[in-house]
């Protein structure tokens, strides 16, 4: 997080805002995309950052695309973070622990940034709708 902290106040952060690694539903839906969203919408994952929710009929998308960037971004901090350990974990100590911290970066890092990147596509999409339109918020 503060990595992103100082990354966010750089030019190059405006170019990694628009990330887009996987655009295409189908390719998300085969790598179980559907199921990772499934699951933070009906646990306790919920919970974890109430900035990203569309509550009423007032609520600025921008501001919510905004968190989903911060939040993107920092779990693709992380992914890199985590990667390079479990690497260095694979050579120094067992390829099998760092395979199995791997899988946890995997589903606690990448999983999340792409479900960001995902409902960002949907949260671009209506914006765009509002500015033709005129309207700044999500449902007038």
């Amino acid at each position: 997080m503060i990595v992103n902290s100082i990354l966010a106040k750089t030019k190059f952060y405006k170019k990694i805002s628009n990330l887009n690694f996987i655009s295409n539903k189908a390719f998300n839906k085969y790598i179980g995309l559907n199921y990772f969203k499934w699951i933070v919408k009906n646990t306790f994952f919920k919970f974890f950052n109430q900035k990203i929710k569309v509550e009423n009929k007032k609520t600025d998308l921008t501001e919510i695309r905004n968190e989903m960037t911060l939040s993107e971004i920092s779990h693709l901090i992380g992914f890199i973070f985590v990667t390079f350990f479990a690497i260095y974990t694979s050579v120094t100590k067992s390829y099998l622990v760092g395979l199995a911290i791997m899988a946890v970066n995997i589903l606690m890092n990448l999983y999340p940034s792409l479900l960001q990147q995902e409902n960002k596509r949907r949260i671009n999409k209506l914006i765009k709708r509002n500015i033709k339109t005129g309207i700044n918020n999500a449902f007038n």
